[in-house]
């Protein structure tokens, strides 16, 4: 096996039962390196994972599970999402890996809107477009750089160097609330109350449809989507469990609802993944959404068209949280007005 920054090449000529040789991948991110591997004669019907494991010595297995997870995986240029696939003499794998997040992410002055602040925690509201820590893609000028400008040192190394103070996350194009620990103990009791699932976090949506009954709950295992792995889906095998529970707000027609979810698990993409799962997907959701059918369109007035099918994210608002302080034990609650754009979507589907 070898690493190639930005290339492929073949480690060893392919036998008569090769696959032709892969397209130059794309490593995600920015810069990255590629690494090859054509599979020898003695590992024919073995665990695709463990030849990749044990053709070299610099990726550990869990690191290739994550790289599997993201979509690093290819061979004759196709995405392989399935790390127990068994393999054949002379096929050719690229692991696409990209380069390091930096240890230490830099301090860096963002305006932030921060509802509460003491030496233990702090609350802010999230704007849309705000990624939570440093990744792949999005290196810099995200929250964690932002609260490290803001508390200086005493925030470095609580939770994690990587992403210090990060407790929960929201998504990138998610807005509203988020609880960030300040301090060791902080920290601590945060993520206690996460792990007992005795913080209360209540989001806003809007959705296309109209979701039946208007109050329920969505339950389901979620996990990784075998046939898009940078996706999440409800699972009948593995994942883990998942519960929401929703109610109508306000019904715009049969189009469009605004409703009110309350996450009993704090599972990745969970609010998208199970009201699309309903058939009932988020407004703007550019992963599991499908914004513009025969449909919905005889639905909405063609003024609005461009406002609702165009609506440029998952309309998502954190808007409620309450937990009881990590160190004087109060209980605290916080909410956040809907921001001006989902504002403006409320105000568009009122025309419906």
């Amino acid at each position: 096996m070898t690493g190639i920054p930005g290339a492929l090449a073949a480690t060893i000529p392919p036998g008569p039962h090769a696959d032709p040789p892969p397209a130059v991948p794309t490593v995600p991110g920015s810069g990255g390196s590629v690494v090859t591997c054509v599979v020898p004669a003695d590992a024919a019907g073995d665990r695709l994972d463990k030849v990749l494991a044990s053709a070299q010595d610099t990726l550990s297995r869990s690191r290739l599970r994550a790289l599997f997870d993201q979509g690093c995986v290819q061979s004759g240029g196709k995405t392989i999402t399935d790390p127990s696939q068994r393999v054949k003499p002379g096929q050719t794998f690229a692991i696409l890996v990209p380069d390091p997040v930096p240890a230490r992410p830099e301090p860096q002055a963002l305006p932030l809107v921060i509802l509460y602040e003491d030496e233990d925690v702090l609350v802010i509201d999230k704007p849309p477009g705000l990624v939570v820590h440093p990744a792949p893609g999005n290196r810099d000028r995200t929250l964690v750089n932002a609260l490290l400008a803001h508390c200086g040192d005493s925030l470095a190394g609580i939770g994690g160097v990587c992403r210090p103070g990060i407790v929960h996350r929201l998504d990138k194009d998610t807005s509203g609330l988020l609880v960030v620990a300040k301090s060791e103990r902080g920290h601590a009791g945060l993520a206690g109350q996460f792990g007992d699932r005795t913080i209360r976090r209540t989001y806003t949506a809007a959705v296309w449809g109209l979701p039946t009954p208007r109050e329920g709950e969505i339950s389901g295992n979620i996990g990784r989507s075998r046939a898009d792995r940078k996706k999440m889906a409800v699972v009948d095998g593995g994942g883990k469990p998942a519960l929401t529970r929703y109610r109508t707000i306000r019904a715009f027609g049969t189009a469009a609802t605004l409703i009110e979810c309350r996450l009993e698990t704090g599972r990745t993409h969970q609010i998208r993944v199970h009201l699309a799962s309903l058939g009932h997907p988020l407004l703007g959701d550019p992963l599991y959404g499908r914004p513009r059918t025969a449909a919905r369109a005889r639905l909405v007035p063609p003024a609005i068209h461009a406002s609702l099918f165009g609506f440029p994210r998952q309309a998502l608002h954190a808007r409620r949280l309450e937990f009881r302080h990590p160190v004087t034990g109060q209980t605290l609650t916080f909410e956040a007005e809907l921001p001006d754009d989902l504002m403006r979507l409320v105000e568009c589907l009122e025309q419906i």
